[in-house]
């Protein structure tokens, strides 16, 4: 008996641990995201070939313990690879995990790719071959501390790579993903009864069920296998089972009757389904139709079973236009799929929610790096009177849209006077309905305000839905257009981080001035709304006047000083990405030359250092933060006397300092301002726009100046 280890998508190890037994694997145990065992080579042949949820087999060689990188090469070098593999064999180390001596995994591959040359040298007299494109040899190293597991790859290239799929539709499922799928789902213990995927894409789903219908062993079509170059392989038992199994493959392609059903609105997705069943040898057991989900009806004699991977935000489209056809897909199956069992994967639980229908088992997965969830449902039978009565069930949130309905007819009376086409038409008016709805010209962004713990969560999700359900009625507005965002407290580097792969940018504009606004990359847009009289504040008062913008975000408060004369600008913020914005907001305005300057630094440090004086200073600090490229840590309300202390250093006499925050309930310590010699007048009423008049918390602003 050999050692051997299967790595395993999180959430599939127990499914593992089933299936590795009923191949014959012995002394079985679950690990996070893999399943140990034991096997002599028969075993080990029949789970590289049969194993429908494994992502690779290693066999184990050895374990070693070292105390620091050249320990770690000499022990590898002692092994003796030669008996191994042949130094004709090209190989490659696939290295995982980091200590404090190994602190990256490509310097580990390193390591124990020299012991392994170093080896063959002065055994053999010859190196071997080296290389990461299709090795014949891979050593598996896995590092958990200052252990060390070696192992050769027994299979080879990943498991879920059964050789049918050359082309991967917009949003592949992998091949183990779809097995597990239906062995959750509860089909795959009676593979005879009818199962229905309305969202088939590229087919991975129902060739993985025509395979396991047809009794056909998902690793047949693999041309190559990890232990082909292993000194130890015995080729004529390897032919034995791969023969066995083709035998197999043949009975059941022959006696399959399970009703299969794809359907899919794109037809080049479908034509690739086709050629992958094809080369999956399943092509004929599975019905593939061109059209939509909504209109799939049930296939077969007798109930089955529908098993699908539907679109979802990260997937495909924009998550609030998924909303609508998620609700009509709860309506679907609730009419006419009676009696099937429905199992479906989705990463939002807002969609979930939007089906309206309650799940009997749920599971959590990958799909890749991506958490998503599995949800099992039992569909009840209606009969013809029920049905006839049943009607579509009606959209809640009545209340929030007739508010937003009033917002909006007095935010266009508003709108005449203004210069502007972004703005706020709901902000948290109603406690149940905790969201900003903001309007970018003809896009709408959604901001959910993370709920409570005293709210509970499935009402809190339930209400998003109808939020995100009545927004294109009441605003008449693609559902495409409306994006979602949650909002909730920034750690760290998240706030400079991009949250979306797809990108929306727009041109705003804002009394004069233009802003590129980014409204699916980032938490925020690029444009806080709620300051925009603050900078129209700024530019007309900035005439002929020196302008610092401290904790500058995209630099619009500098745009506005440019455009209103100021005589020179400086914009100094932390963020490269930031000021490289800042930058753009500049070109799009016309605004050049050396008097406008970016500087990239910690504005506390900076201010601690700076030696210029400026006729006018915005400075808008974050409430809290802890970031690592600061210092210290800052608090607006605790350390804004030594901010001040600073600024006052750098205000030219008869100069003015706009200082905004957005800390609730923030106390401006007059006092100790007056000992620092300065004036602080509170102007926040002045700086609220109509649209946010009703948050009068939003943020303060105060104008500061010498006494």
């Amino acid at each position: 008996m050999k050692r051997f280890y299967a790595a395993v998508p999180k959430g599939l190890e127990y499914l593992l641990v089933d299936e590795l037994k009923e191949l014959g694997a012995q002394e079985v145990r679950e690990g996070l995201a893999v399943v140990h065992f034991q096997a002599d080579l028969t075993t080990a042949y029949r789970i590289c070939l049969w194993s429908r949820l494994a992502s690779r087999v290693v066999m184990v060689i050895t374990d070693l313990e070292f105390d620091d990188a050249d320990d770690l090469y000499y022990q590898v070098k002692d092994i003796h690879w030669p008996s191994l593999f042949n130094s004709l064999r090209g190989f490659m180390v696939d290295f995982h995990g980091t200590n404090r001596e190994i602190r990256n995994s490509q310097f580990g591959a390193l390591k124990v790719k020299d012991a392994v040359v170093d080896c063959f040298m002065e055994e053999c007299g010859q190196r071997p071959g080296i290389t990461k494109k299709d090795p014949e040899i891979r050593i598996d190293a896995v590092l958990k501390g200052n252990k060390l597991s070696l192992g050769l790859n027994f299979a080879g290239a990943p498991l879920h790579q059964r050789g049918y799929r050359t082309e991967r539709g917009q949003a592949p499922l992998r091949e183990n993903l779809a097995a597990a799928m239906l062995i959750r789902s509860g089909w795959s213990k009676d593979t005879a009864l009818p199962l229905v995927d309305p969202f088939c894409g590229s087919g991975t789903l129902l060739i993985e069920a025509a395979m396991m219908a047809a009794d056909k062993a998902p690793g047949l079509l693999r041309e190559h296998w990890g232990f082909y170059a292993w000194l130890g392989h015995d080729e004529a038992l390897w032919q034995q089972m791969h023969a066995d199994a083709s035998l197999r493959a043949n009975r059941g392609l022959k006696a399959c009757q399970t009703p299969l059903a794809g359907r899919d609105l794109d037809g080049q997705v479908l034509t690739l389904a086709k050629h992958n069943a094809k080369r999956a040898g399943v092509r004929h057991l599975i019905e593939f139709e061109q059209g939509d989900a909504l209109e799939a009806r049930p296939i077969g004699e007798q109930p089955g079973f529908v098993v699908t991977n539907p679109p979802y935000g990260e997937r495909l489209g924009n998550l609030s236009g998924l909303i609508g056809l998620y609700s009509e897909l709860g309506q679907n199956f609730k009419r006419h799929w009676g009696n099937w069992r429905l199992s479906l994967l989705c990463s939002e639980e807002m969609l979930f929610n939007a089906l309206r229908m309650r799940a009997d088992k749920e599971y959590r997965l990958f799909n890749s790096n991506l958490e998503v969830k599995l949800c099992n449902y039992v569909i009840k039978d209606r009969s013809e009177e029920e049905l006839a009565k049943a009607a579509p069930a009606p959209l809640g949130g009545e209340e929030f849209a007739n508010r937003l309905r009033k917002n909006l007819k007095l935010r266009n009376r508003w709108l005449k006077k203004q210069d502007i086409d972004c703005y706020r038409l709901y902000d948290a008016d109603l406690p149940d309905y905790n969201v900003a709805v903001d309007r970018y010209q003809d896009w709408i962004v959604v901001q959910e305000y993370a709920p409570p713990k005293s709210v509970d969560e499935a009402k809190a999700k339930a209400r998003l839905v109808d939020i995100m359900g009545q927004i294109p009625m009441v605003l008449e507005v693609d559902p495409a257009r409306i994006i979602l965002k949650t909002r909730q407290r920034q750690k760290g580097k998240n706030q400079y981080e991009k949250r979306n792969t797809r990108s929306v940018d727009l041109v705003a504009n804002e009394y004069g001035a233009k802003f590129k606004v980014n409204l699916t990359e980032y938490l925020d847009t690029g444009l806080f709304l709620d300051h925009r009289l603050a900078r129209q504040m700024i530019q007309q008062n900035s005439k002929g006047k020196s302008f610092l913008n401290l904790f500058a975000y995209t630099g619009s408060a500098s745009v506005h000083a440019a455009l209103g004369g100021a005589k020179s600008t400086t914009t100094v913020d932390m963020s490269n990405t930031y000021l490289g914005w800042a930058e753009e907001n500049f070109e799009l305005n016309g605004i050049r030359g050396r008097q406008h300057q970016f500087i990239q630094a910690d504005c506390l440090q900076w201010l601690e250092r700076c030696n210029q004086q400026y006729d006018f200073i915005f400075i808008d600090p974050p409430t809290f933060s802890n970031s690592k490229r600061m210092q210290a840590s800052f608090d607006v309300q605790r350390d804004h006397l030594v901010l001040m202390r600073n600024l006052k250093r750098l205000l030219r006499p008869g100069g003015t300092i706009l200082f905004s925050n957005n800390k609730r309930n923030f106390k401006m310590d007059l006092e100790g301002m007056a000992e620092l010699g300065l004036n602080a007048k509170n102007i926040s009423a002045q700086t609220l726009s109509e649209d946010f008049a009703r948050n009068k918390q939003i943020h303060n602003a105060w104008l500061v100046s010498h006494v």
